[in-house]
């Protein structure tokens, strides 16, 4: 689910098990209907990028979950955030870009780009080959999150804010 954009109000009282972690999103300019591609050539298809969370969520107990689990829980989505999109180059040197995740001002969670495959475009990349193979190319126009930069952690209620370093602050609320 799409909560929107910064400033995006969340209800976790319509959640189950809410947490949150801070990512990178991609937004495609093109298809990426060929496999295998060099990361340069599939940084073409990439025309955006954010900073995102996401808020995942699950209806296993106590989330005492394995890849099974995840997999019948619907990958445990719960929806998505998304910060100002700002044009995508190959010079922004997304894996050495630090990540702050912060509740009422104090943090609660601290990584960096490489924490996703080393790039998140190497999960970019796995995406894309994984959905080609299965017949279901990505499309210019989706959105895709990349995996995330630091641990995940429960969403309470409170103001959270991620900041990426050379990204806008991506700030939401959790309402009871």
């Amino acid at each position: 689910m799409d909560f929107g954009g910064a400033g995006a109000e969340i209800s976790i009282s319509k959640l189950i098990a809410p947490r949150i972690e801070a990512e990178f999103a991609f937004l495609l300019g093109q298809d990426i209907d060929q496999s295998d591609l060099s990361r340069t050539s599939l940084a073409y298809s990439i025309e955006s990028v954010a900073a995102a969370a996401e808020i995942v969520d699950s209806a296993i107990a106590g989330w005492d979950i394995d890849i099974v689990d995840t997999i019948a829980d619907n990958a445990s989505c719960g929806g998505y955030v998304l910060g100002p999109w700002q044009p995508y180059t190959r010079d922004l040197d997304l894996p050495s870009r630090a990540m702050r995740l912060l509740r009422d001002g104090v943090l609660i969670s601290e990584g960096n780009g490489a924490a996703t495959l080393g790039d998140p475009q190497n999960a970019l990349a796995w995406l894309a080959n994984v959905s080609i193979h299965v017949g279901a190319p990505l499309r210019a126009g989706e959105v895709v999150l990349a995996g995330a930069l630091g641990p995940m952690t429960p969403l309470v209620a409170g103001e959270h804010v991620v900041e990426i370093d050379g990204f806008d602050a991506l700030w939401m609320r959790a309402t009871p």
